[in-house]
């Protein structure tokens, strides 16, 4: 649960392999004590991409994907079902929660956050469904629904009492399990269906190697995948390698593709050994992965980039330095030209003063 409200920044969820399962989660956060925060924040994802925002203190519920839009105009009850959930009964159960918890724990000020995530998976190989719900405050586990014994598990001493008291509502006990049981995977078989161009959809990536300084990791960097079950590793004579190596996290693009990078320490690789190693990235479902040599021409550093800026300035200040050169020639040449012709014009002559007064006299 401490990773629950990342979660719900990002909208996503990171694996690695092949992956036969897809998942359909809501995360829900209601805020106590702050005027200026949202009261409750819902998000719906399908596969980690979110689907759907509400916000409850603005009345604002925007579906994210075109399908889901069609979806909610074709299916009216479907819309009302998630309307009603974001700006009614989601407040009301959360605000009632928050103050019977923040009681449990003998809080009266501040600010307090309730969280609630739960959702279906369904693996499309063996058609098994798997369901989940639980509840954290303060970003630590508080409750857990088991849906096998249909009864919920206190996880703090404080949630004991919100246990018994949850238990016995059988009602909302046997909703919840229909809902898991049914609604959600008929949910998440029907997205998928109709938003498989882009919930299915595979885009490879394109992978660079990375440098800050001649010194600093060398990072493997790969960009513009999706779906985001990939995974990336180095490698030395062709086996996987550890030592040195820091993975970091797979992170969303602005155009919903996704980005990751694996850094490789060199500090103690002589240049001779550099040849030995060599970046690995795999999609899932694609069969041929993408290797990168370690190859010190095709990294990209702000060595290189502030060399090729300073390049840049000195041919920019040469060909400044040139055109000015050449309109002052110019210019010179001109006004040489011109004295030149000055010079050679015949002065008036006195024959040519007879002429004029001949052909132009008094009146």
């Amino acid at each position: 649960m401490k990773t629950l409200l990342l979660l719900l920044l990002f909208c996503r969820v990171s694996s690695t392999g092949k992956i036969v399962k897809h998942s359909l989660k809501y995360f829900i956060t209601g805020f106590y004590g702050v005027s200026d925060l949202q009261e409750i924040v819902f998000v719906g994802a399908v596969d980690g991409i979110q689907t759907v925002y509400c916000d409850g203190i603005n009345k604002v519920l925007e579906p994210k994907m075109d399908w889901l839009k069609k979806i909610f105009e074709n299916d009216p009850e479907q819309l009302n079902i998630y309307t009603d959930y974001c700006f009614a009964v989601y407040p009301h159960r959360f605000k009632t929660t928050i103050s019977s918890v923040k009681k449990l724990f003998n809080q009266t000020e501040g600010v307090h956050i309730l969280q609630l995530m739960h959702g279906c998976e369904w693996d499309e190989e063996t058609g098994e469904v798997t369901s989940f719900m639980q509840l954290g405050y303060e970003g630590e586990d508080f409750l857990v629904f088991d849906l096998k014994s249909l009864t919920w598990i206190a996880l703090k001493p404080q949630a004991v009492s919100t246990k018994q008291r949850w238990d016995s509502d059988t009602a909302k006990i046997k909703f919840d399990e229909y809902f898991f049981t049914h609604t959600c995977p008929e949910w998440l078989k029907m997205y998928l269906h109709h938003g498989k161009s882009s919930l299915l959809r595979t885009d490879l990536s394109s992978v660079s190697l990375l440098q800050k300084t001649p010194s600093s990791p060398v990072s493997c960097h790969a960009t513009g995948f999706y779906p985001d079950r990939a995974m990336m590793f180095w490698r030395k004579d062709g086996e996987e390698i550890h030592e040195g190596v820091e993975h970091g996290e797979i992170l969303p693009n602005h155009d919903g593709s996704f980005q990751m990078n694996v850094d490789l320490d060199i500090s103690s690789v002589s240049h001779e050994d550099w040849r030995r190693y060599d970046c690995v990235f795999h999609l899932s479902d694609v069969e041929d992965d993408i290797f990168t040599k370690l190859d010190e021409i095709q990294i990209r550093t702000n060595q290189v980039e502030k060399s090729r800026n300073k390049t840049s300035t000195i041919i920019i200040s040469a060909v400044v330095v040139v055109v000015v050169v050449v309109v002052f020639a110019a210019a010179a040449g001109f006004m040489v030209h011109r004295k030149k012709q000055d010079q050679k014009a015949p002065p008036d002559s006195e024959d040519n003063i007879e002429l004029s007064e001949r052909l132009n006299p008094e009146t």
